[in-house]
């Protein structure tokens, strides 16, 4: 009985201090978002810092340009780091390539958005072999991805990071299906798109899913990715809170502390969904 005891006796003074903190910082902000703060005269809990981000067209744009850039860079991820995973799984796998996949995702994202930055901005390396070779004949002529309202450099960042990861979750499924499988389907007439579709892709589906639910679910609350490459307007939520909650106006703290309730809601509730898939899956 003590020894199976004494891993958690070992754990219990740290695992103490973090859930006390997190629980404090936790409680302070669901109080702040309330409009509980009486460091600046507010005493009393309420719902009205809620109902007026709600109401707010600039948080609704900005719920909307999160959401478009999360799903848009998740979904192109997947779709990329999947058939990266199925051409990977026919040819020989050597280290080197794998070192070479391995790369972008160990690579910080600060670094990334400056390797964005360098190649894809109107002053970057493309813009300016354009120039040189007389396609365009100024800089402001090149397509701007970096700080634009679509968020093409937000979306080239996740992939950048999110493709490579899909690829080497997915290939350790694909590399242990049978081959017999698709040998079977070829030869009563499938074709190789059809055996992609009806006996790769179902045998996958669940590390797909998870990897589009961890990329979304980290695009979707990060910050310092929009904040140094994304647009002026409008902003991410994360971007939009810190926004709020530096303010020199303390009585933007609690729109501030509503909006990132509101973030951390929304990521577990995809949590929540990210079980619920899996466990009918595993049932199926």
């Amino acid at each position: 009985m003590k020894n199976k005891l004494k891993p958690y006796l070992l754990l219990a003074p740290i695992s103490i201090t973090v859930v006390f903190i997190m629980g404090v910082g936790i409680l302070n902000a669901v109080y702040q978002s309330l409009g509980y703060f009486p460091q600046i005269g507010l005493n009393n809990f309420t719902l009205d810092y809620y109902k007026e981000i709600l109401r707010n067209e600039t948080f609704l744009k900005s719920f909307i340009f999160t959401i478009k850039t999360s799903f848009i860079s998740s979904s192109l991820s997947i779709i990329l780091g999947v058939i990266i995973a199925y051409i990977l799984s026919k040819v020989r796998y050597s280290r080197i390539r794998k070192n070479i996949l391995n790369l972008p995702v160990i690579v910080p994202h600060i670094v990334v958005v400056t390797f964005i930055f360098m190649i894809f901005s109107q002053s970057g390396i493309i813009s300016r072999i354009l120039y040189n070779l007389g396609i365009i004949k100024d800089s402001s002529q090149f397509i701007n991805m970096v700080s634009d309202k679509n968020g093409i450099g937000i979306i080239l960042v996740y992939i950048w990071k999110g493709a490579p990861f899909t690829a080497i979750t997915t290939y350790n499924i694909l590399k242990n299906i049978n081959d017999g499988l698709e040998n079977v389907a070829m030869n009563l007439g499938a074709s190789k798109v059809q055996v992609f579709r009806h006996i790769i892709l179902p045998l996958v589906m669940p590390s797909i899913l998870s990897s589009f639910l961890i990329l979304f679910a980290f695009s979707f609350g990060s910050f310092e990715v929009p904040f140094l490459i994304g647009p002026s307007t409008p902003k991410t939520l994360s971007v939009q809170a810190y926004i709020s909650y530096s303010s020199s106006d303390l009585a933007q703290r609690p729109i501030a502390m509503s909006i990132n309730v509101i973030l951390s809601t929304l990521s577990i509730i995809i949590l929540v969904i990210y079980n619920k898939i899996f466990k009918k899956l595993y049932k199926l």
